[in-house]
């Protein structure tokens, strides 16, 4: 499937990273431990932390394994959260981050369900999941209002460093096509 690096929601343009996002990510967000309190990962020390991610954006979506955009209002510029798919065979799983001061709006819920739709355009794709901590009821709220079913709790799956270093409860959300009749 071709996944464009560049499309919109009713208030969002999903767009490919850039180097030139990395000030607004670390200002924004990657600092912010609220905000990476559930991530995989800790805090940006430094912005070069933020540029080393970016580097490995932009080679997922050169390898085709995960495909970030970097989330936008429509009509400005600055970065305000990111959204990931990573195709693997017949499913696609999805990651996202949102800088704390967009958080309640819906913004999240809205690229979540653009991606899910835009990944069920391909034939092959038969699952689009994600998984989130259950602690995390912001996220499952998230997951839900896209369209995903809760499938269940995959019992200490992964490791969110920012809470404790070890492994963690997390939900299992998916939306899968129906073999019945080849929808969503």
């Amino acid at each position: 499937m071709h996944w464009p690096d560049r499309f919109q929601t009713q208030r969002l343009v999903l767009r490919r990273t850039t180097a030139a996002d990395a000030p607004a990510i670390f200002e924004g967000y990657a600092q912010d431990p609220e905000v990476t309190r559930y991530l995989v990962w800790r805090p940006h020390d430094t912005i070069d932390d933020t540029r080393a991610y970016l580097a490995k954006c932009d080679a997922g979506w050169d390898a085709g394994t995960e495909l970030t955009w970097a989330l936008t209002l429509t009509g400005q510029e600055r970065l305000i959260g990111m959204i990931a798919a990573r195709p693997r065979n017949h499913m696609v799983d999805l990651g996202y981050v949102l800088a704390r001061e967009y958080w309640g709006r819906g913004l999240m819920s809205e690229a979540a369900a653009a991606i899910v739709d835009l990944a069920f355009r391909d034939p092959a794709v038969h699952r689009v999941w994600a998984l989130c901590d259950v602690d995390n009821h912001a996220s499952a709220r998230v997951l839900e209002k896209a369209g995903m079913s809760h499938e269940g709790v995959l019992r200490r799956r992964i490791i969110h460093p920012n809470i404790s270093p070890d492994p963690r409860d997390v939900h299992c959300y998916a939306r899968i096509r129906s073999s019945a009749t080849g929808g969503s």
